[in-house]
């Protein structure tokens, strides 16, 4: 079956075949018809098999007729990264080329004001990750009610990256009334929850297992020791004569350090990652695109979605942590009925991450000796090191904190620096402590020798204990201090302003005798006089 049997118009036909495409994939077979139907659709297809122009197609017939209004787009598709944003924007400019359809991309690390320009002319086709969406939104420059069309696509990661309450609130701004497209790659019990709220009595289209590998893919497994993984890369880079490849990193921080191992070794390398400018990001994957650059050390910003033609090689410096972003990485190669060959490194320690892969793909995959090393064996009772997403503790791809020593390991080393600053009890000083405590009066004692013994006795819950009970003893020595203060300045009539309450003594400024006016000054010819305690007044 063609491009041409599943009711596309003349014009989509014209520019599919431009394209060089002449016989649709099994998603594109099942979802194109549905879509031009104006069903829901809930997909699920392993990556690379063409489910980005299994929506593209038909939303250009569907949207074909009509017009957009200012601020409110016709069509709205989510995507979980700016890669993928990008790509679908591409997609619509190559099959919707012979269509007069206006698209926008809302993206990060581009300025607002360029998107708020094209929004204000009117869309027909907005493609948006949900960050960037929602600050459009409540900057009050977009409207989601005149939605006809919507996708989200690549759900799956949308729920790794934390965007699904975010993408429930874009949701809930469009109208009822609208085709929902569903695509995920895999479907967890959370995302056909979301399905199942998002989709009215959609046709569910899957055309492959859940987290299948295609099998143009050439699937390894080395395992070495976490310092021998980046010569063995260089060996197998230079062994096997590989010109493109990319290579996925757990963490950002092993991104560079491994692109500038490349670097210093000869290798054309480039690294890509979310910390990077939307400019550079883009400026780098054209030049890996345009053979510019051999090796593309990334993270999993490039793991969905991202088509490069004729991808030879994949190598997975770290296993990932979650075993359906195994799938992703490898699928970069492969693609297109074309043969590749995805190499993973994994430590002894990454056996249960190891088994988890192996176990989401159903089969083993296949050991590979390291080039000039001796392969280790899997520990498959080791637990996962390190926190989330971030890789292992205290070794490549782990959590930051592995770098830093056990917060008991700390306390102690501070414990010990701690007891040799504090001077220690010399037999001249032990009479003189007993004396400070049997005399019954004061003795002179130094600081040094009269603290000392007490420290090293005290332990440390006591000590602390003791400095409490000082520090509440100073504050109240220094707010007895303060009222003392406050009653001399009284007792001298510096501050008659100030009002004590009532105690054992009677304030001073009940004492303090005012001031006459002026007036009275210039009657009597003195400052006060007094009759019985009391001032005399101008009558008296």
């Amino acid at each position: 079956m063609s491009f041409a049997d599943l009711g596309l118009s003349d014009e989509c036909l014209r520019a599919v075949t431009d394209a060089g495409y002449h016989t649709p994939t099994p998603i594109q077979l099942q979802a194109i018809p549905v879509v031009l139907q104006g069903r829901d659709v809930l997909g699920s297809a392993q990556t690379g098999t063409g489910k980005t122009a299994s929506f593209t197609l038909p939303m250009i017939d569907i949207l074909a007729s009509g017009s957009a209004k200012a601020r409110m787009p016709r069509s709205l598709i989510l995507e979980p990264t700016r890669e993928l944003a990008a790509q679908v924007a591409e997609n619509f400019a190559i099959y919707g080329k012979y269509q007069k359809l206006t698209v926008a991309l809302l993206i990060g690390g581009v300025r607002m004001d360029e998107q708020t320009k094209l929004i204000d002319r009117g869309v027909d086709v907005l493609i948006a990750t949900p960050g960037r969406l929602i600050d459009h939104i409540q900057n009050g420059g977009l409207m989601l009610n005149g939605i006809k069309v919507l996708v989200i696509d690549e759900a799956d990661r949308m729920l790794d990256m934390g965007f699904i309450p975010d993408v429930e609130k874009i949701v809930s701004m469009t109208p009822a009334l609208r085709q929902t497209l569903f695509f995920s790659a895999t479907m967890p019990p959370e995302i056909k929850r979301l399905a199942d709220a998002f989709l009215h009595n959609p046709k569910e289209i899957i055309v492959s297992p859940p987290a299948s590998v295609a099998e143009t893919v050439d699937q390894a497994l080395v395992v070495i020791d976490e310092m021998d993984k980046r010569q063995v890369l260089r060996n197998i880079l230079h062994g096997e004569q590989v010109k493109n490849a990319i290579i996925f990193c757990n963490r950002k921080k092993d991104i560079g350090v491994l692109t500038q191992s490349l670097k210093k070794h000869g290798f054309s390398a480039a690294e890509l990652h979310g910390d990077m400018a939307q400019s550079s990001r883009t400026e780098t994957l054209e030049r890996f695109k345009n053979r510019e650059i051999d090796l593309l050390v990334c993270s999993d910003v490039a793991a969905r979605g991202l088509d490069i033609a004729g991808l030879p090689y994949v190598f997975l410096f770290d296993v990932p942590i979650h075993a359906e972003d195994y799938v992703h990485r490898i699928g970069r190669t492969g693609r297109a009925g074309m043969v590749g060959r995805a190499i993973t490194f994994a430590t002894p320690e990454d056996g249960k991450l190891v088994a988890a892969v192996e176990g989401i793909i159903g089969k083993a995959i296949p050991r590979l000796d390291p080039p000039g090393f001796e392969a280790k064996e899997l520990d498959l009772t080791a637990g996962r090191r390190g926190k989330g997403r971030g890789g292992r503790t205290g070794g490549r791809g782990g959590d930051k904190s592995g770098d830093r020593p056990e917060r008991s390991e700390r306390k102690g080393r501070g414990g010990e620096r701690k007891r040799r600053e504090r001077p220690e009890r010399t037999e001249e000083q032990a009479p003189i402590a007993a004396a400070a405590v049997e005399a019954p009066e004061p003795v002179a004692v130094p600081v040094e020798a009269e603290a000392a013994p007490v420290v090293a006795r005290q332990p440390r819950e006591q000590r602390a204990r003791d400095e409490n009970r000082d520090r509440r003893g100073g504050r109240d020595r220094d707010r007895d201090r303060d009222r003392n203060r406050r009653r001399d300045r009284d007792d001298d009539g510096d501050s008659s302003n100030e009002v004590l309450g009532l105690g054992d003594h009677v304030p001073a400024f009940l004492f303090a005798m005012p001031k006459l006016p002026a007036r009275l000054k210039e009657h009597d010819g003195e400052d006060d006089d007094t009759t019985g305690g009391r001032p005399v007044t101008a009558a008296a």
